[in-house]
């Protein structure tokens, strides 16, 4: 079990190249991914989404790469041409425009201007820095799922022993529901005595009335699938990514529940009803915190 809480550094240091790569990731319902990398790992981008993709299932995960590349080689330049020639011409009109405006504009000059000579990013991506910045991703998301597993055992024992206790209050309930019935008989039995001043019951007609309310209250059903999510759960929670099926599991218990509560009829289950809908609850924000 994974929390999807989670934090990892990676570093790659080699001959003048250093990368380091950081992985924030909080709750959420699908994956969602925000990569912040130096222009010149534009082009390499989408790989390192989907080496993040084999990692991790959900949550949102910040992403953020830092490069020091000091390592000396030969730098790729490219010349706009364009805008050389743009600033040349701009410097010829303003010259025109007065005899004191000397038109003094060199190549050197030209080279020094904004945007006329840029660095080829792509050619800056070589296989030196491809390797680094695979090195130290992977780095970060081993470590970022170390410590999701290290908080994952934590969220998985907590929700066990809530399930323990939820155990407990259904085998109150199935303790307690053959006898519901069976009160409901004496209760009503007592008010038609009560009510009729002596006249004999009729006992015909008063296991008939206590028979429909058996039928409309029983919850062998319901005790039967709660027995059976509790099982599930456990079994679940010894897996990976469970996350979906655990948060799809809490929905059918708290349904369970909410049956049993409503067709009850009598206190003691009811109030072992609201208990189990609170430990449930319980376990429900924490399954928010699993992958």
């Amino acid at each position: 079990m994974l929390s999807m809480t989670g934090y990892g550094k990676g570093e790659y240091k080699e001959g003048g190249l250093e990368v380091s790569v950081e992985i924030k990731t909080v709750n959420n319902r699908y994956l969602d991914v925000s990569l912040k990398c130096p222009k010149v790992l534009a082009a390499y981008e989408e790989v390192m989404r989907g080496m993040i993709r084999e990692k991790l299932t959900r949550g949102h995960a910040d992403v953020y790469v830092t490069v020091s590349d000091k390592r000396e080689r030969q730098k790729a330049l490219t010349l706009d041409e364009g805008v050389a020639l743009s600033y040349a011409a701009a410097a010829r009109r303003l010259s025109a425009l007065s005899p004191d405006i000397p038109y003094d504009v060199t190549a050197t000059a030209l080279l020094r201007m904004p945007d006329v000579v840029l660095r080829d990013d792509i050619q800056a991506a070589d296989e030196g820095l491809i390797e680094g910045v695979n090195a130290a991703l992977s780095a970060a998301l081993e470590n970022l799922n170390r410590m999701r597993a290290t908080e994952g055992q934590k969220l998985g024992a907590d929700m066990l022993s809530r399930m323990d206790r939820i155990e407990e209050l259904v085998k109150k309930v199935k303790e307690r529901a053959p006898s519901v019935a069976e009160d409901y008989r004496q209760r009503l039995k007592e008010k038609m005595e009560k009510y009729l001043g002596g006249v004999t019951v009729d006992e015909g007609k008063l296991l008939t009335e206590v028979a429909l309310f058996a039928d409309k209250s029983n919850i062998d059903e319901e005790l039967t699938r709660l027995f059976s999510h509790i099982e599930q759960f456990r079994d679940i929670c010894a897996a990976g990514v469970v996350g979906r099926k655990l948060d799809f599991l809490v929905q059918e218990f708290n349904r369970e529940t909410n049956t049993i509560c409503s067709k009850s009829n009598d206190i003691t289950i009811t109030r072992c009803g609201l208990e189990l809908k609170n430990e449930i609850e319980k376990i429900r924000e924490q399954v928010q915190n699993v992958e």
